[in-house]
């Protein structure tokens, strides 16, 4: 029988190598601050030295460090690396600063998992035809709640204002205290501009409102895609197939957004949802708790908030259709959409 000792045995050599592994992540000290104005896959283009005379677009890449988080438009970076944007160059982003506003979507009202789209805007600009499409309250409903929830100032913009009176629907809005811009494309957009001009804008709407015509109207430069309403469907073709912000003559940046078939609420919680509705919320005050402000909720105090002239039946009806619809109750996707 052999004896053994240490010089024997076989030591298998490792093979992630001798380099110790730590949790601590790199400071990056040295990053410098960017916006993101446009992302296509997996490269973000972003503006570098934002209101000095050192403003340059440049390209980046997301550092692994980062992990899945998402980065979207609007977005406030730390990048490091090769920022001098000259041709060929590549950033990394390595970190997201906190957002102040977030527009964000589910794919339905029943999925609670939310996607952000924009973040940092300051106005969310509901973009509604006059006709061809014709406007629908359900989708500015939900488009206010959505800009409720990220902490964004809704604004609601009629366009076609020469194929049809914007005032019959626009004014439900206005009496809500939501403030009412309104522009065709034969006269001059300075007025939207100067609403604009200074900040952030997210604008939102149905395919075929002429979104990206305004864009193009705002921001000559921009070259946005423009596409006409389906005859068969009255609905209009998409036309932007990626979010982008552009900046305003005056300053401040306008966000034109793909054109939207649905908005999913099912990130929002009902009271949220309530709150979007301020001719309702005082009335919903009266509620018993755990009530669902539903039409078959008996003990709801809406219906005789309405009675008295405090709201109308239509905007009871519109918040019963959201709250419904987020419990599975409606299928009603024509005003979801």
């Amino acid at each position: 029988m052999s004896d053994y000792d240490e010089s024997d045995a076989r030591i298998r050599p490792s093979r992630r190598g001798s380099r110790p592994r730590t949790k601590n992540r790199p400071k990056h000290a040295d990053a410098e601050q960017a916006m993101v104005i446009g992302v296509d896959r997996g490269r973000y283009s972003c503006l570098i030295g934002l209101g000095t005379a050192d403003e340059r677009p440049i390209l980046a890449m997301r550092a692994k460090e980062l992990g899945r988080k998402s980065i979207v438009v609007g977005d406030s970076v730390r990048v490091v690396g090769d920022t001098t944007g000259a041709e060929g160059s590549l950033a990394r982003i390595v970190g997201i600063n906190d957002r102040v506003s977030v527009l964000r979507r589910s794919a339905d009202d029943l999925d609670s998992f939310e996607r952000v789209i924009v973040a940092n805007a300051e106005h969310l600009v509901i973009v509604c035809a006059a006709a061809s499409p014709e406007p629908r309250t359900g989708f500015v409903d939900r488009a206010l709640v959505a800009a409720y929830a990220g902490d964004l100032t809704p604004v609601l913009l009629m366009t076609k204002t020469d194929l049809a009176d914007p005032e019959p629907f626009a004014a439900q809005y206005r009496e809500l205290g939501a403030p009412v811009l309104q522009w065709r494309r034969d006269e001059p957009v300075d007025a939207i501009a100067d609403a604009l001009a200074g900040s952030v804008s997210v604008l939102f709407g149905h395919s075929g409102v002429g979104k990206s015509t305004l864009v193009n109207a705002l921001v000559p430069q921009a070259g946005r895609a423009t596409g006409d309403v389906a005859g068969l469907t009255g609905k209009g073709r998409h036309t932007s197939s990626s979010a982008v912000a552009l900046p305003l003559a005056g300053g401040g940046f306008v966000i034109d957004t793909p054109g939207v078939r649905s908005l999913g609420l099912g990130h929002v919680e009902p009271d949220m949802v309530v709150a979007a509705f301020p001719d309702l919320v005082e009335g919903a005050e009266h509620c018993p708790s755990g009530c669902q402000h539903l039409a078959d909720d008996p003990d709801c105090a809406l219906d005789a908030w309405v009675a008295e002239g405090n709201s109308t039946p239509e905007r009871l009806a519109s918040l019963r259709r959201l709250l419904a619809s987020r419990r599975g109750q409606s299928d009603d996707h024509d005003d979801a959409g």
